[in-house]
């Protein structure tokens, strides 16, 4: 081998050679026969359910009676009950407070005095008509022969048998008569007039007793419901008047709340109104059959109450744009047992989990699986498909689509970042 003129070359035009000729005699990059590797995510088939629409909310119980006990009459207070302290509970019917009835016992018998005296003014009054009656009777009579004698005295002396002065003696009989028929019809005349005062005054005399009689029984206050006392204002020996507030109370029966529910939240409590109910026949009568309701205080959420609608406020809250819903609370002292369980009492804070009619065949998704109005499903031959959805509501960690989604369809409930379309997935079904 010759040397000679390879050695006369450069040695940076032998190294380009040498870089060339390797480049072309090396192997080519190794081709990865296989596909990439799929992505396993937990997905879950979409099917149709029942669903009931649920709100929660929260407010201050309040009694759903309550009784303000105003003095209607004045007088000294001269008894009082000894459980009439508050705090303390008094069943229905209970006298709790006396004042002083002398005044109106007084009034009364005044009164009732009166009255029997315009009984005897009546009676009197119906005599004196009869008897008049019967003395115009007697004087008419007398006119008639005082009037026939008077025609016979004119007759005579018209023949000159008698003198002029014995007819004007008959002429002043028969005057005289006549006046006093004249009297006697006037005095019977006045005797309905008189009759009609004497009506009035009895009239005024029976007001008079039975408003005697009101304020005797006002003098006594009694509980118009059970309840329980929350105020007393008044002592034994303390002079009240008309108009002082003596006691307040709350009954024990019942208890309310008014909750505020968002509008589409109380649509979708409601449901659909049956046909032949309006809007108005429902907020009238009550959601009583559509809405169940379930209550607890807020400082023990443990303890649960059921509860119920029982009406719709007249106006809608006019900022929040919330319908005023009133929940009401029967025996909110039953089965208490302090501390353990304590009673549902004013003023108390309590929350409110209300669940409308259900829902038919509705779809539901976590609300993971919904990212900005996408849901990433697993397509055929598992690859990675993102379809656009509608979603209605959101509740308890789930998210109710009414457009997108069939039953059958199957949702990725796991992240992908990034979320590719058409990515091979390893779909694996989530128990739940």
């Amino acid at each position: 081998m010759r040397l000679g003129p390879l050695l006369a070359l450069p040695p940076i035009a032998l190294g380009i050679a040498a870089a060339a000729w390797m480049i072309a005699s090396a192997p080519g990059p190794a081709q990865d026969q296989g596909g990439a590797s799929a992505l396993a995510v937990r997905v879950m088939t979409v099917a149709a359910e029942d669903l009931r629409p649920k709100a929660s909310a929260w407010g201050n119980l309040g009694a759903a009676e309550a009784w303000i006990a105003i003095a209607e009459v004045q007088g000294e207070v001269i008894w009082r009950h000894p459980d009439l302290e508050a705090g303390r509970m008094i069943p229905a019917g209970t006298e709790v407070l006396r004042i002083d009835p002398a005044d109106y016992e007084l009034a009364l018998a005044q009164s009732q005095a009166d009255l029997a005296a315009l009984d005897a003014e009546r009676d009197q009054l119906e005599a004196e008509m009869h008897n008049t009656r019967r003395i115009l009777a007697l004087e008419q009579d007398r006119l008639q022969l005082a009037e026939a004698d008077l025609e016979r005295t004119r007759t005579l002396v018209a023949q000159g048998n008698v003198p002029q002065s014995r007819a004007d003696e008959a002429e002043r009989a028969t005057l005289l008569a006549r006046r006093t028929v004249a009297e006697l019809e006037n005095t019977l005349a006045l005797i309905p007039s008189r009759k009609a005062r004497i009506t009035a005054q009895v009239a005024r005399s029976e007001a008079a007793i039975a408003r005697a009689r009101r304020s005797l029984a006002r003098t006594t206050l009694l509980t118009p419901f059970d309840l329980r006392v929350t105020e007393v204002s008044a002592e034994r020996f303390q002079t009240v008047a008309p108009g002082q507030v003596i006691i307040r109370g709350d009954g024990i029966e019942a208890a309310e709340v008014v909750a505020h529910l968002p509008i589409e939240s109380f649509r979708r409590l409601v449901g659909t109104i049956s046909s032949g109910m309006t809007l108005a026949d429902m907020m009238r009568d009550g959601p009583v059959s559509r809405i169940d309701v379930t209550l607890s205080p807020l400082s023990d959420p443990t303890q649960t109450w059921t509860a119920r609608v029982s009406r719709i406020e007249g106006r809608l809250d006019a900022r929040a744009r919330t319908v005023p819903v009133v929940v009401t609370v029967d025996a909110p002292y039953e089965g208490a047992d302090p501390p353990r369980r304590l009673p549902l009492v004013p003023n108390m804070q309590v929350g409110l989990t209300f669940e409308g009619r259900a829902l038919k065949d509705v779809i539901a998704i976590p609300e993971a699986a919904l990212h900005a109005g996408m849901v990433r499903m697993a397509g055929t031959d598992n690859l990675l498909e993102l379809r656009p959805v509608t979603a209605a509501f959101a509740q308890g960690g789930r998210v109710v689509i009414t457009e997108g989604l069939a039953p059958g369809d199957r949702v990725v409930i796991d992240d992908i970042a990034p979320a590719i379309p058409g990515m091979a997935l390893t779909a694996v079904e989530n128990p739940e």
